[in-house]
C-alpha cells in the first residue's frame, strides 16, 4: 500500500460505514450477516492459525463456533477498527489497512483490551457497497 493515492474522500467515508455496519453485525452476534459481508470465496487469514478459512460458509461456521464458544460468558465485545488506510486496487477493488481492536466489558466491570491486530483486505465492488475477498489479520505480540 505504500505510496499509493489515497481513494476519493467519498470512498474513504463509503468504507468507514461498510466497517461500522460489519463491526456492529459482529458485535451483536449475527454471524450469519457478518459472514455476508465476505465474497462467496472470501479468505479470511490469522497469523494465529495454520490455515486461513475459505469460502463465506466457512467463514459463517467459525464466527458461529466462536460465539457459542462465549455465548455464557456475561460480557460484552466490541470491534474497533482505526488509523483506516485505503487505497484503489485493480479491476475497481479497494485495499484497506487498519488497526483493529477488541474491547471486551464484563458486566458491573471496566473495560478492557482483548486483542490488538493490523486488519488488511482487499474489498470489491458489490451492489452500492463492498464485500471483503481477502482478509488477513495479523495479531500483535505473536
Amino acid at each position: 500500500m505504500r505510496g499509493a493515492e489515497p481513494v476519493p474522500a467519498e470512498t474513504y467515508v463509503a468504507v468507514q460505514q461498510f466497517y461500522a455496519r460489519q463491526m456492529r453485525l459482529l458485535d451483536e452476534r449475527r454471524a450469519e450477516e457478518w459472514a455476508r459481508t465476505f465474497t462467496e470465496d472470501g479468505v479470511f487469514a490469522q497469523n494465529i492459525v495454520p490455515e486461513p478459512l475459505r469460502g463465506r460458509d466457512a467463514v459463517a461456521a467459525a464466527v458461529r463456533r466462536n460465539l457459542e464458544r462465549t455465548a455464557d460468558t456475561p460480557e460484552q465485545r466490541r470491534h474497533v477498527f482505526s488509523m483506516l488506510t485505503v487505497v484503489p486496487g485493480p479491476d475497481g477493488s479497494l485495499s484497506t489497512r487498519c488497526y483493529a481492536q477488541v474491547l471486551v466489558t464484563p458486566a458491573g466491570g471496566p473495560a478492557r483490551l482483548h486483542l490488538s491486530a493490523v486488519c488488511e483486505d482487499e474489498l470489491v465492488p458489490h451492489g452500492e457497497g463492498w464485500l471483503v475477498r481477502h482478509r488477513r489479520v495479523e495479531h500483535d505480540g505473536v
